[in-house]
């Protein structure tokens, strides 16, 4: 936001160096930007954060200036004189969308003389970098930087019936808006028409064909509010913006609409002549009344670590513009000014109170009382799990939820489904809800691989947003995502370290599974007895460079919940065995089509109670074996929990094993 010096010294008496203003307005939370010199004028540029929209004019900034220096501030009290027929003779507003526009005002001007701007107007807006049009176009720009209300000013002549229609778009519709550009419309965007046809984009542009000419004569002010997530959504379709759709993206002041309408008559009455006909056309609720909030004051020592006196509380609220509603010794109530909808809670006025008595007053040193709290469960799972995996070689990434179309496909057999989309996202290109984190941390191991680092191990806890049939809002599981440049085998070894550090119980089953994503044959869905816990499987090499990967890697992604609802967080005690143990390998013929996890378990049936663990070791394919048929290799660990087991004993389990998967599956001991 781009203020002038001169301009501001309209509403207050600025008797202090600009690098004086500048930097107490920096302390507040206005940072400078830059400043330079225009023609005699000092054009200050300053940040204003987004939940700083009553900033984002003259007046504001004036305001806040008012408040820090302790300075009268002066608003013009528009009251154009008015005279003629009433507005209501001259033209009507239908609102067909009233949640899209919860309020628009129209005033008639007629009789005006179109030329060039005073000196004063354009010299105002040459500072801030407006570029003067006509007196008319000048004055609904001056009026917007002045309050930060949008206006428009439209040809009464050139609209159909000399009335506007506030409505949506219908299909096929199109305009062609002030910047001599066509742009083809849908029926999600909200336009204002005339009687036969859209003449501008509600909050965005106005259009051509109604715009003020050197030959206009008659002028319709337009003075409205209109949702924020419309103009966002409008806006970033066409890749149209605006100063004024850049306002209307924000919670304007709901009280200011009226006074920028008068405003802007008043000063049309000044540089361009005619009669203001009596009365406003006014459609659509008023503003709703402010929520008060109760400030204790026992608060503002606690949260800032300094004692402010009462008085001084009051009066920098009351500066502000906060109305006095009610105090004693402990609290205040008051309620906030129109202007400022940031204000909602207790803690948003002792941030009001500090930053206007200034932050430097707060000591660096000054302990701030806290007080613990036990972590939650889901705390202490996440803890678990990032312990685990950091311990492997494993680095957290935090990656956007906005992703890239192309990144935002979920990691599940069969076609992927659309992902939900923002249209009003500030980021163009990642305006796709993502339905997985593998394609997320794909995108950063090829960040790090474009910069030589060729063995990014990442992990990330994250939202994932499935879309819901028929319901507006998505699902957001929490999903655990895991991504390394070991094959398929390690990082299963990765995810039963995980489950075995969470004391889960119960070892993974793994079933083969298709997903695009993974190479044929490479892929696996997991599962902790009936429960689904998630995927794992190695990159398809073939979709590498889509990627912009070049090594191979392979991902995991596994429900959060689940392992959050199976995790045990207090620490087990076991104790240490006894008694040796006696390990024994077998290698079986079985049928290519077998499963490992069905193999393993009749091993476990079979084996009896003895048997402390089996693990695979390897598969053979080939040799003197049939095509159809393949040679498993597994370890088996038996043990005996209160005296040493004899050969005999093992040998006869280890029967027991061959034979049970004899019956089962026709398994044959491998010569």
């Amino acid at each position: 936001m781009i203020v002038s010096w001169n301009w501001l010294t309209d509403y207050l008496r600025l008797d202090m160096p600009v690098e004086v203003l500048t930097e107490r307005l920096a302390l507040a939370g206005l940072n400078l930007e830059s400043i330079a010199d225009v023609g005699g004028d000092i054009a200050i540029d300053l940040e204003v954060t987004s939940n700083r929209p009553d900033c984002l004019g003259h007046l504001g900034v004036a305001r806040e200036i008012a408040v820090l220096f302790d300075k009268a501030l002066r608003r013009p009290a528009a009251r154009p004189a008015t005279a003629g027929a009433p507005v209501a003779t001259r033209t009507g507003v239908i609102v067909d969308d009233g949640e899209l526009c919860p309020r628009f005002t129209a005033r008639v001007v007629s009789g005006v003389t179109v030329g060039e701007s005073p000196w004063w107007l354009r010299k105002r807006l040459e500072t801030i970098g407006v570029r003067p049009i006509s007196n008319i176009v000048d004055v609904t720009n001056y009026v917007m930087f002045e309050c930060g209300q949008p206006l428009h000013a439209y040809d009464l002549d050139r609209l159909a019936e000399h009335r506007l229609v506030v409505r949506r778009a219908r299909p096929g519709e199109t305009l062609t808006a002030i910047n001599n550009r066509v742009y083809e419309l849908s029926p999600e965007m909200l336009v204002i028409a005339d009687a036969a046809r859209p003449v501008g984009l509600a909050g965005v542009m106005g259009g051509l064909e109604t715009e003020i000419g050197f030959d206009t004569t008659n002028v319709l002010i337009e003075a409205a509010q209109f949702d924020a997530m419309s103009v966002r959504r409008t806006s970033r379709a066409l890749g149209l913006f605006s100063p004024s759709s850049f306002r209307f993206e924000r919670p304007l002041d709901p009280e200011g609409t009226e006074w920028a309408s008068r405003r802007c008559a008043e000063l049309i009455l000044e540089v361009a002549g005619g009669t203001l006909h009596p009365g406003v056309v006014d459609v659509g609720r008023h503003p709703p009344v402010q929520t008060p909030i109760t400030l204790r004051y026992n608060q503002i020592e606690r949260i800032l670590g300094i004692p402010i006196d009462r008085p001084t509380v009051a009066r920098i609220l009351k500066a502000l513009g906060l109305e006095h509603l009610a105090e004693d010794e402990h609290a205040i109530t008051l309620r906030p000014p129109s202007w400022r909808s940031d204000l909602e809670r207790e803690i948003d006025l002792v941030e009001e109170v500090a930053r206007i008595h200034g932050y430097e007053h707060i000591p660096g040193d000054r302990a701030v009382p806290l007080t613990s709290a036990p972590r939650g469960r889901r705390e202490r799972v996440e803890s678990a799990v990032r312990e685990v995996l950091t311990g492997a070689g494993f680095d957290e990434a935090v990656t956007f939820s906005l992703v890239d179309e192309r990144l935002g496909a979920p990691l599940k057999p069969g076609p992927s489904t659309a992902p939900m989309r923002v249209d009003h996202s500030s980021r163009k290109r990642e305006s796709a809800l993502r339905q997985s984190l593998v394609p997320s941390l794909l995108s950063v191991r090829a960040h790090n691989e474009a910069h030589g680092q060729f063995d990014a191990e990442l992990f990330e806890i994250a939202n994932v947003y499935l879309p819901r049939p028929g319901q507006e809002l998505p699902d957001e599981p929490t999903r655990l995502a895991i991504l390394t440049g070991s094959d398929f085998r390690g990082l299963k070894g990765v995810v039963e370290t995980l489950l075995q550090r969470l004391h889960v119980g119960i070892a993974p089953a793994a079933a083969p599974v298709e997903i695009p994503l993974f190479a044929a044959g490479r892929a696996a869905e997991l599962r902790l007895g009936e429960t689904h816990l998630g995927f794992l499987g190695e990159i398809d090499r073939a979709q590498l460079p889509d990627f912009e990967l070049r090594e191979p890697c392979a991902a995991a992604e596994l429900e959060f919940d689940v392992l959050l609802e199976r995790a045990t967080t207090v620490a087990q005690y076991h104790r240490l065995p006894a008694f040796p143990s006696v390990v024994r390998d077998l290698s079986l013929v079985v049928a290519q089509t077998l499963l490992w996890a069905e193999l393993a378990d009749t091993v476990v049936r079979a084996a009896g109670p003895t048997l402390e663990s089996v693990q695979y070791l390897d598969t053979f394919r080939g040799g003197n074996l049939a095509e159809d048929q393949q040679s498993v290799h597994f370890s088996m660990v038996f043990r005996h929990p209160e005296r040493t087991l004899t050969g005999e004993e093992v040998e006869q389990a280890v029967r027991s094993v061959v034979e049970g998967c004899a019956a089962r599956f026709q398994a044959k001991l491998r010569g």
